[in-house]
């Protein structure tokens, strides 16, 4: 509704489910929560600002986000049926001011990632998409985040609301539009040290060897390549005895 309240060029009001909340822009902007206009039951005062208020409302939530044309912020407040029936939770800021602000559908969210809100904020030459999440940690659907909303199948006709008759709105559950997370498979790979061989240099010839090459040196070398395989069959062991564990750990048996 606009051309409401005192003083005031722009007022909003809001129809919370089951009564209505004004939100006059006066010089001081204020949410005003009530059963009707002339007696509020909260009065939240915002700021100085002489911007238009844009409200909006989650039902399934009862969080109201406000957004102000010019500002660059969203605050939010919960509404509850007792006192003093207004909580504010937090505001979210950023640098540019909006000149509009769109609100996608409940059923257009990303229930995956425990998407909660998506305002659409209109810049000068642009639409930027901000996203509001529930940190979660589990990859399950969140029931409590999520129960069921008014779906895109009207509840009454036309005529059927014309002739004075009432009825629900027609929920639907957001499940559906669950995707689970894929498990990721831990694969292994093992690498053999020998793999990593030094460059092939120039083969020289016997007349170039070093004369100080003897047989005592040719022992030592053998000596060494039998203790890197020892060492190489002892790193085998290992690394499948600690497949053999994940296994174990990953089939829940361990």
């Amino acid at each position: 509704m606009r051309r409401g309240g005192q003083r005031t060029p722009d007022s909003w009001v809001l129809f919370l489910w089951p009564g209505p909340t004004p939100f006059p822009a006066l010089l001081q902007r204020t949410l005003v929560t009530g059963e009707n206009f002339e007696e509020p039951i909260a009065l939240q005062e915002m700021d100085t600002s002489n911007g238009v208020l844009l409200p909006f409302y989650d039902p399934d939530s009862s969080i109201v986000y406000l957004c102000g044309k010019g500002d660059s912020s969203i605050r939010y407040f919960e509404i509850t049926a007792e006192a003093p029936y207004v909580h504010y939770l937090s505001t979210y800021s950023s640098k540019e001011p909006q000149r509009g602000m769109g609100f996608m559908p409940k059923r257009g969210l990303d229930v995956s990632k425990c998407e909660i809100a998506r305002f659409f904020k209109l810049h000068e030459r642009k639409c930027e998409p901000i996203v509001m999440t529930v940190p979660r940690k589990s990859d399950l659907f969140q029931d409590d985040l999520y129960p069921d909303t008014p779906g895109p199948e009207p509840a009454l006709e036309a005529a059927e609301w014309l002739a004075g008759q009432d009825a629900e709105p027609v929920l639907v559950s957001l499940r559906d539009g669950y995707v689970p997370v894929k498990n990721r498979e831990l694969k292994v790979t093992r690498k053999n040290i020998l793999d990593n061989k030094p460059p092939v240099g120039p083969r020289r010839s016997h007349s170039t060897c070093d004369a100080n090459f003897s047989r005592p040196s040719l022992e030592d070398l053998l000596e060494e390549i039998r203790s890197l395989r020892q060492t190489v069959q002892a790193q085998e062991k290992r690394i499948s005895d600690l497949e053999n564990k994940l296994c174990k750990f990953t089939n829940g048996t361990a």
